[in-house]
């Protein structure tokens, strides 16, 4: 939700900080600040908006030094302002905090330390951090940290500094990301990779309940009661440039374009023409295991939860095995049935989602088996899943995600068909022809994008719209679900996803001459039914732009605008029809002049419930 980087090492801190919190923005883009520690004395500069008012500050009010923390925030407990905004220090500013989480308990923390004297400035529940880490330092920071996080409820990566202790910085992680940067003669902390990259590739992931002490020299690790952690390095093996716009003006559209290069990495040496064997890595499901299992939970939020729900078709059709899709934040409160023949799918782009975690972490205390899905190797639902199948989508900083979701729908595809085979559901036959098909779906994603100009039209000719609607039936609803939640993301268009055949109950009064309805028609054997629905929308002055196949040329003649997808197998549609669907909300959000790539309101990584 937040983006914190820290450094410390030769080099001047303030240039080094703003760089990486530019790579971190995405994560919260409200307001910004560091705390540089310099001569015995740290010195804050912080100020509510982007991180470009920060630079403008800066250079008016240099900070010198070369340690240092700073922090982008996504506001949970306190409003944008200056005073709310990170990096929180003690009254006398000898120690210095920036915060990724929630302290949930920070206002029973807040009574105590105000009862025996301390003071709070703000609305945050970071603020006791610092007032807490205060009380409990008697000269040795690593210790009162160890102490004050042990009085910690809630969720939080931490960057601290003090001035008494002026050559380290200390990074604790809880359930919110937060990596070390290894350098030579200096090193980093940061939320994430890319902050990072254009001085190190190698890097510590820290695990959950790990302190990390860093000197320029050195980086020694702990768990939270203090015994050392001997910790393998990563090396990042991505270009820094893939995290960079490289022309496009955007991070959205670059990585709608980049979608075809995705699907194909997420495809290489798992599905292969000469090959009858899908190679899902190392999981390893066994047909005894999958006669085992009589239910399969698909957990995700948001964007992912939308390829959830093709998966949960896919696996029907093609494996036969019941699927419940769960919103992770309902899951578990709920009270589902979950033991040793229950298999879990959780998804997440980030492998941070807060209420994935939580719900991964229920199916395992209960016995269940659980397989991650994620873009992040190393993050923590990779790493407490039974098993894993990475994304290679490649970096996604866009808040909107566009490759993630649909290299997550290949992941479904894969593990379904793999299920299908192990169960005897699919046949050779069968099989050979979705991979084939499959197979195909990079070059046919590369068509689809040259026809962004009849997108482009369809945006600028209803961008001033209030409302729109998306239709489709089986696997295009699950579609529409996702084209709706991307217009309203980015262009604050209020959209809605309905199931074409429930029109008539109820949601049909809300057409309207003028509308812009968005048709999905891919699935053959609900073609004539779905083509019926559109006709009932244009009936009431709808303004239709309807996605079919090529060669289903009755669509022309039931909408105002056609766009025609290349040819697949149906049950493969929604790799492709969810493209053009990317491509309205953008163009829709250029013509609103909306921010594309940081919408208001939102960060790309929900690390909190």
């Amino acid at each position: 939700m937040c983006g914190i980087v820290g450094y410390i090492g030769p080099k001047k801190a303030v240039p080094i900080l703003i760089e990486g919190l530019s790579k971190l923005e995405y994560r919260g883009y409200d307001s910004a600040g560091v705390a540089i520690l310099n001569e015995g004395k740290i010195s804050v500069e912080k100020c509510k908006g982007r991180l470009a008012f920060l630079e403008e500050r800066l250079k008016s009010n240099p900070l010198e030094g070369s340690i240092g923390i700073g922090h982008t925030r996504w506001a949970t407990h306190g409003e944008p302002s200056d005073v709310n905004s990170h990096p929180h220090s003690n009254k006398d500013f000898t120690i210095s905090v920036v915060h990724n989480g929630i302290i949930e308990n920070y206002i029973k923390l807040k009574e105590w330390l105000t009862s025996i004297g301390y003071e709070f400035k703000t609305e945050t529940d970071t603020e006791v951090l610092p007032h807490l880490l205060d009380y409990y330092y008697d000269g040795d920071l690593l210790k009162a940290v160890m102490q004050a996080v042990s009085k910690l409820d809630g969720s939080y990566a931490l960057g601290i500094v003090c001035s008494n202790e002026p050559g380290k910085i200390i990074a604790v992680r809880k359930d919110s990301p937060l990596i070390v940067g290894k350098g030579n003669g200096e090193n980093f902390i940061a939320s994430d990779i890319p902050a990072v990259l254009p001085y190190t590739r190698d890097v510590y992931l820290l695990d959950n309940k790990e302190i990390a002490v860093l000197t320029k020299d050195n980086v020694e690790i702990y768990t939270t009661e203090g015994m050392k952690v001997n910790k393998e390095v990563f090396h990042v093996t991505w270009d820094a440039q893939s995290a960079e716009k490289g022309g496009y003006e955007h991070f959205m559209i670059k990585e709608i374009y980049e979608q075809p290069k995705a699907l194909k990495d997420t495809m290489t040496s798992r599905i292969m023409a000469d090959n009858d064997d899908i190679i899902l890595d190392k999981i390893k499901i066994t047909k005894e295991d999958l006669e085992k299992i009589n239910r399969i939970y698909v957990i995700a939020c948001g964007t992912a939860y939308h390829a959830g729900v093709v998966g949960k078709y896919v696996i029907e059709k093609l494996a036969r095995i019941p699927v419940e899709v769960d919103f992770a934040s309902e899951f578990r409160y709920r009270n589902p049935i979950i033991d040793s023949n229950t298999l879990m799918i959780v998804l997440s782009q980030s492998g941070e989602t807060a209420d994935t975690l939580a719900a991964l972490r229920l199916g395992k205390e209960n016995g269940a088996r659980v397989i991650a899905i994620t873009n992040v190797v190393g993050s923590s639902v990779a790493r407490e899943a039974s098993d894993v199948l990475y994304t290679w989508a490649g970096p996604e900083i866009a808040v909107a995600s566009t490759k993630a979701y649909t290299t997550q729908l290949v992941a479904m595809y894969m593990i379904a068909l793999h299920f299908g085979r192990l169960n005897g559901n699919v046949t050779l036959e069968q099989y050979r022809e979705i991979r084939d098909e499959m197979l195909k779906l990079p070059e046919k994603a590369q068509a689809i994008l040259e026809q962004k100009e009849t997108i482009q039209k369809f945006a600028y000719a209803h961008h001033t719209n209030k409302d729109m609607f998306y239709l489709g039936r089986g696997l295009d609803f699950a579609v529409a679900l996702e084209g709706a939640l991307k217009i309203k993301e980015i262009s604050y268009v209020h959209a809605e996803a309905y199931a074409a055949g429930e029109l008539k109950h109820g949601t049909i009064a809300l057409i309207e001459k003028g509308i812009p309805v968005i048709a999905l028609a891919t699935q053959d054997e609900l073609f004539e039914k779905t083509i019926s629905n559109i006709k009932e929308v244009v009936s009431r002055g709808a303004h239709v732009i309807a996605f079919a196949f090529e060669g289903n040329d009755d669509i022309a003649k039931v909408s105002d605008v056609a766009v025609y997808l290349p040819k697949t197998l149906p049950i493969l549609a929604p790799v492709l029809s969810v493209i053009p669907l990317q491509l309205l909300a953008y163009y829709t959000a250029v013509e609103r002049g909306c921010d594309v790539d940081k919408p208001r309101n939102l960060a790309k990584s929900v690390t909190v419930e």
